[in-house]
């Protein structure tokens, strides 16, 4: 079971959706504007055979298939061993969940649904800002917890929602900070002197590298390239030939999944090979990474993580082997570990209060730390968490993490091979 601690007072997606993503349409505004408040009382956990439900809609179909698939994995892994252990609250867990097609309007329609028609008991979030960002409306409105696994632009948080949780370490304009940190720390002659910043239009990706730029040109790091190409780019061949024309020693990528394969792939093409590659979240998607851009071209890539499979926290031996079990072997993919956190949080938070009266679970968040299979989670008086995320690097064909020292899975960075 989860376990939860008080948090200590000094204390930490994705998506793929262009910045516009942040300005909700019409239908969405009204469909958000029309819910009705549901009242905290209603969702206590009272003696009873009736299983307690869980809400979710996730995008099964369209652009953000592939992760909203991984999280539903790891929402159902944990329902599972969670009705293993004896359920929630001595109840079963079922969990409803519903696709909302990638769409934004969709999202509205689907929790709008599940709090007011469906009544379900509790809430688990989307994947992305895209669709995050009118669904945790919805939520808030309602009086509804809402613990979202992936979300973490800055905007999620400057709304004043008191029950909007991101269930990962920090926010997307901190995501850089540890890689910041490692070039800091390296002797000034094996620092990147030239740096180039393409970024997907995108509300999480676009912060990450803003972020990474002003630290680096703070550290000595010259700029010499930046674009922010759209969402439903699939062509980088110019962004790659202006990138291999200023021959930067670091080339920092706000990339999802395809767009960093994409960009790779150009890159091979023109065999430019940058010193040191850095890429969001492209790189987290396990062997679907190595495959896209082959096995040999990964080593001494760089990219911010939240999860690691060989970490030592709380029930993640358990996590990874579960999921191996259901799907050929594989090593799950990071938006499956973080449904999974996204699940203990407010499974601890159900339990510390022992109840599901959202006010008190919301409270409760806001004062506490919470172990989950990424380590220990707090967040701040908005939702934001309060921590920091992982460096990690592929090495030898597989994830490792190299900082901080005391979630390591190996010893040093390793340097970038050229293309092969």
């Amino acid at each position: 079971m989860v376990k939860h601690h008080n948090r200590r007072m000094a204390r930490r997606g994705w998506s793929a959706s262009p910045i516009r993503a942040l300005g909700i349409s019409a239908t969405v505004l009204l469909a958000v504007a029309a819910c009705g408040t549901a009242p905290s009382e209603q969702k206590s956990s009272a003696s009873s055979d009736e299983p307690i439900v869980v809400g979710i809609s996730l995008p099964l179909t369209g652009d953000f298939s592939q992760p909203g698939g991984e999280a539903r994995k790891g929402y159902e892994i944990w329902r599972d061993q969670v009705n293993k252990d004896g359920g929630l609250l001595g109840r079963q867990v079922e969990l409803k969940i519903t696709d909302d097609a990638s769409n934004q309007d969709t999202v509205v329609t689907d929790y709008t649904k599940l709090i007011t028609e469906d009544k379900v008991d509790l809430l688990l979030g989307t994947f992305s800002t895209l669709l995050n960002f009118p669904a945790s409306s919805v939520a808030e409105k309602n009086g509804m917890l809402y613990v979202e696994p992936a979300g973490g632009a800055p905007k999620m948080f400057d709304r004043g929602y008191t029950k909007l949780f991101f269930a990962q370490q920090a926010t997307a304009s901190h995501q850089p900070d540890t890689f910041v940190k490692y070039i800091e720390g390296l002797p000034e002659n094996e620092r990147p002197k030239t740096a180039a910043y393409p970024t997907q239009d995108d509300p999480f990706t676009t912060p990450v590298i803003e972020s990474m730029q002003k630290q680096l040109e703070a550290l000595g790091v010259e700029t010499v390239y930046t674009t922010t190409y759209p969402a439903d780019a699939t062509n980088f061949q110019t962004i790659a030939s202006a990138i291999a024309d200023k021959k930067p020693d670091l080339i920092a990528q706000g990339a999802v999944f395809e767009d960093g394969v994409g960009l790779v792939r150009s890159l091979q093409q023109l065999n430019y090979s940058p010193k040191m590659l850095f890429q969001t979240s492209a790189p987290s998607n396990a062997s679907q990474y190595s495959e896209g851009i082959g096995e040999a071209n990964t080593e001494g890539v760089f990219y911010t993580v939240s999860w690691n499979e060989k970490a030592t926290t709380p029930n993640n031996e358990e996590f990874v082997a579960e999921y191996a079990k259901r799907f050929d072997g594989g090593i799950p993919a990071e938006d499956a570990a973080d449904a999974y956190a996204a699940a203990q949080v407010v499974q601890a938070a159900a339990e510390a209060v022992g109840s599901l009266d959202q006010d008190k679970m919301a409270d409760w968040l806001h004062s506490n730390e919470v172990e989950t299979i990424l380590g220990p989670l707090a967040w701040d008086e908005t939702g934001a968490p309060t921590s920091e995320f992982l460096l990690a690097q592929w090495q030898n064909g597989a994830p490792e993490i190299v900082a901080p020292e005391a979630a390591a899975t190996v010893d040093t960075a390793v340097a970038k091979t050229p293309w092969q």
